[in-house]
């Protein structure tokens, strides 16, 4: 038998040190969380805020969190399913719909804190770079700052994550940022210089370029537009089929085109951006018909009943400890 050396020894095992569970499933980027959840020690006890973007099969989520010892809690949330009391039906995951849920996260935020009149944002989305900051500061009550959190997405340009960054913006939140990760941001390569022989010698520094104008074109789904208009005339049994919900939902909305559709939809988040509690339908109802030995017997309308156990006090404890010793007693 050939000789297999023992790489791994005890003392590895016994020393051996697991990483944290969420870490282990791949769901939390720890190196990048310390560095958006540790505060400055000047700061006491002032939060700091994330703007936290994920996005499932199905919808778009946005949450405004800060951190405490006891774990996170959630200021305020708004996901892209949302969008339908608004009269977006379909696309409710794509960059435009990003975006709407983004805005409506700002305006839903400022709202709740008093401060929708004082932080506008951008009432026509644009595309271009802006920042709450520049248009004036209000001294007694500074813009609500918050720190992009995407998690353990790629960061790619053009990311739907930087869509609802992008809406989180324009809706008046002060979010730190740049343009070089959103549609429409182009970086050319810069020029080699080569020698005598032909071999690189120095190379330039890449230079990039925004177009506001190609990202305003994603924010109101003029790319859905132009790829609908191309298979319409290509293939109208595939248009039908993969662009049915649009067509009903432009129908519905009394619009003419996308551009229209997601311009109205802004316009209606800005005018009630509040969350409306959903009525559950045929809601269980719960009622208490009797008592049976300190418990409840409580029945809902479909006819299923339950007990409800009731939580002694310490004399109810001793009294029953004191009848079980006398009836254990009386039995000898």
């Amino acid at each position: 038998m050939a000789f297999v050396k023992n790489i791994k020894t005890s003392p590895y095992y016994s020393r051996y040190q697991v990483k944290y569970r969420r870490r282990r499933e791949g769901k939390t980027d720890y190196y990048a969380r310390r560095r958006l959840v540790q505060q400055d020690k000047n700061k006491y006890d002032s939060k700091k805020y994330r703007l936290v973007v994920r996005r499932t099969n199905k919808k778009i989520i946005t949450q405004i969190i800060f951190a405490t010892i006891k774990g996170d809690r959630v200021l305020c949330q708004a996901d892209s399913k949302e969008l339908r009391r608004y009269g977006l039906e379909a696309g409710l995951t794509n960059y435009a719909a990003a975006y709407s849920t983004g805005l409506l996260l700002a305006r839903r935020l400022l709202t709740q804190l008093g401060m929708a009149e004082l932080y506008k944002g951008i009432e026509s989305a644009d595309g271009e770079f802006f920042d709450v900051t520049e248009k004036g500061v209000n001294q007694d009550r500074r813009p609500f700052k918050a720190l992009l959190d995407v998690g353990l997405v790629r960061t790619t340009t053009g990311s739907r994550v930087f869509g609802a960054l992008k809406g989180a913006v324009d809706g008046g939140i002060y979010v730190p940022h740049n343009t070089k990760r959103f549609p429409g941001y182009h970086l050319e390569k810069a020029a080699a210089q080569t020698g005598k022989r032909g071999k690189v010698v120095a190379k330039g520094k890449a230079v990039g370029t925004y177009n506001a104008k190609e990202h305003r074109d994603h924010i109101l789904g003029l790319h859905v537009q132009t790829y609908m208009d191309k298979l319409k005339k290509e293939d109208e049994g595939r248009f039908k089929r993969q662009f049915s919900k649009w067509s009903a939902n432009l129908q519905s909305a009394k619009v003419a085109n996308v551009e229209g559709l997601y311009k109205k939809v802004h316009s209606e988040i800005r005018k009630s951006p509040v969350r409306v509690k959903a009525e559950r339908k045929n809601a269980v109802v719960r009622k208490q018909i009797s008592k049976e030995n300190g418990s409840l017997v409580q029945q809902d309308s479909k006819g299923r009943k339950w007990l409800r156990q009731f939580k002694l006090t310490k004399a109810q404890r001793t009294t029953r400890v004191a009848a079980k010793i006398q009836k254990a007693l009386s039995k000898k």
